[in-house]
């Protein structure tokens, strides 16, 4: 089992940038695909950003491409989102997710087997 723990989130203003951190516990890190998701009040959870397990390949939903990077670091259990040139409409809670197959990028949130607790990510027009 991984337990995952998001940090980083905050208030910002339009155009300003965030980094947000998931740190990964349990199992062996580098087993799994991570991915980015988030949830905006009233709206369903949506992928944002995934990355194979060597970091290798990535991939970014269309309303973010551009400007947003995923990252990891293997050898602190870790995956990043960096977050430029942030929207009003990036506002939600971002969620990170771990996923068993670690060596493709899938955008299903049933693909995910674990999850961390959100991190609010509140971007101010």
């Amino acid at each position: 089992q991984v337990q995952l723990v998001e940090s980083g989130g905050g208030l910002v203003q339009a155009g300003g940038s965030l980094r947000l951190s998931c740190a990964a516990s349990g199992r062996t890190f580098s087993s799994y695909a991570m991915g980015w998701f988030r949830q905006a009040p009233g709206k369903e959870r949506e992928f944002v950003a995934g990355i194979t397990w060597s970091g290798g390949r990535t991939y970014y939903a269309d309303s973010v491409k551009g400007r947003f990077t995923i990252s990891r670091d293997n050898a602190k259990n870790t995956v990043y989102l960096q977050m430029n040139s942030l929207k009003p409409e990036d506002t939600a809670v971002y969620y990170c997710a771990a996923d068993r197959n670690p060596a493709w990028i899938r955008i299903a949130r049933d693909s995910f087997a674990y999850w961390g607790q959100g991190t609010q990510v509140t971007v101010s027009s």
